[in-house]
């Protein structure tokens, strides 16, 4: 039997078990699934012979190096800042290693020994990181071998609802870690190339600056602006590229009105807020508003916001709560980002039917025998329920199948490695199509910007 150790027993490893536990008697696998709470791995196995669940506290450098060393390969589904410490212990235990996160400095400075040692550690093949990659080579690589030059990339990624499931003004609910993206945007401004000239969008712009796109059958989504496009020149290799975005996907409208927590400062997190625990949601909304002796809550946001009363940004803000005087925030010593998070998730936590969606678009422009052309590639994934959900399941089968592959000596490049080369992401993309994670592609008509207004 070969021995996998799953680190980390999340909502995203729902389809990576089962993905594993269905491969387990033909593949002959042994599955451990390690986390400090034994409930959330013994979900997910249900009694399979061939699965394990083992209490793992992954700061206790002991128990977290005999687990390891009882592996022949392991997965981390940890937080990313987490993932380091797993792998310097494959890196002395000589163990495989696979992450589904962006590869980090610590990450990467294991990169030679691990050659040398004939170590595979796959990081970024989950959704995004991971399935982007993937698509996106696949189509680059087919028209530099065409003889094309790349002129335009653009690429965007969402985790949403889907149609049946949409029941809320936002258009929206928490699929995947609602910190990430109640303080997504900052540090820093998002920048990008636009017809060969940077670009830049300031964090309490960004949300404001969005691009508008259509997806067939799903209609009309907008997205702004991720925080680095510029990293993905040197991954991709886009020495010709004129436009080179990459973007978040929500639906049109959630922009606008996301933006009225970014200007009253509820999405900062350097900072606590005092005696944060005995506040109510409307306690903690008229804290970032001015003092005035007659004025009520409503009032004053409307007067700093300019929202009028029959905006359905207002709309969108009572259907949060956030004027209640009774629901008290309960967190001690909390940031505003973590008060924000808690009353989202109020409104935004998936009920047990919900079904998720994936949204990914990528935009392709080239040059070939003096022509320009353009393809889209767009892909839509649903979820099952709340368990199975869409981002489960375009984060965790493509670590499953990695982890597979790597057992099978079918990835042989050693060392710290995203999924960019052939070799890699193609036998991946192929098995990901029979779970009906398929791309679109259509030619359409080269949209270049005007030197004039760029």
């Amino acid at each position: 039997m070969r021995k996998i150790l799953i680190i980390g027993a999340g909502k995203s490893a729902s389809f990576l078990v089962r993905y594993f536990l269905d491969k387990s008697i033909s593949e002959k696998l042994d599955i451990t699934i390690g986390d400090l709470d034994l409930s959330n791995a013994e979900k997910w196995i249900i009694n399979n012979p061939n699965a394990h669940t083992l209490k793992l506290n992954i700061f206790e450098e002991e128990a977290r190096k005999k687990a390891i060393k009882s592996a022949d390969i392991v997965v981390s589904m940890l937080p990313a800042r987490f993932h380091i410490e797993v792998a310097k212990d494959c890196l002395s235990l000589g163990k495989h290693m696979v992450t589904a996160s962006y590869v980090s400095k610590e990450m990467q400075a294991l990169d030679e020994e691990a050659k040398f040692k004939n170590l595979v550690f796959l990081n970024e093949i989950g959704v995004d990181p991971g399935i982007d990659h993937m698509s996106a080579m696949q189509v680059i690589d087919r028209i530099r071998e065409s003889g094309g030059k790349i002129l335009l990339f653009e690429s965007f990624t969402g985790g949403l609802m889907a149609p049946e499931s949409d029941t809320n003004l936002w258009n929206y609910k928490f699929t995947w870690n609602p910190r990430n993206v109640v303080l997504a945007g900052q540090g820093g401004a998002a920048k990008f190339l636009q017809e060969g000239r940077f670009k830049y969008i300031p964090y309490h712009r960004l949300f404001r600056r969005t691009e508008f796109l259509e997806v067939d059958g799903y209609g009309r989504f907008e997205a702004y602006a991720n925080r680095d496009s510029l990293k993905y020149k040197e991954i991709y290799g886009l020495d010709t590229i004129k436009t080179l975005y990459r973007g978040t996907i929500r639906r049109v409208g959630f922009g606008r009105a996301w933006q009225i927590f970014v200007i009253l400062g509820l999405t900062d997190d350097s900072y606590k807020i005092a005696d944060s625990e005995n506040m109510s949601y409307r306690d903690f909304i008229n804290s970032f508003l001015p003092y005035s002796p007659t004025d009520s809550v409503e009032l004053k946001l409307r007067y700093k916001l300019k929202i009028d009363q029959d905006d359905i940004l207002w709309e969108k803000l009572e259907e949060l709560d956030v004027f209640n005087a009774e629901k008290k925030v309960t967190l001690k010593n909390a940031s505003p980002a973590q008060i924000l998070q808690k009353i989202l998730l109020d409104s935004w936590s998936l009920k047990p039917k919900d079904q998720d969606m994936i949204v990914m678009y990528h935009k392709f422009g080239y040059e070939l025998n003096g022509e320009k052309h353009q393809i889209d590639a767009t892909m839509v994934c649903t979820g099952d329920d709340q368990t199975f959900t869409a981002m489960a399941k375009t984060v965790g089968l493509p670590v499953g199948i990695a982890t597979l592959a790597i057992l099978n000596n079918k990835i042989k490049r050693y060392g710290v490695q995203i999924p960019t080369n052939k070799d890699i992401y193609k036998p991946i993309l192929s098995e990901l199509e029979s779970f009906g994670v398929i791309f679109k592609e259509k030619e359409v008509k080269y949209l270049g910007y005007n030197p004039l207004n760029i």
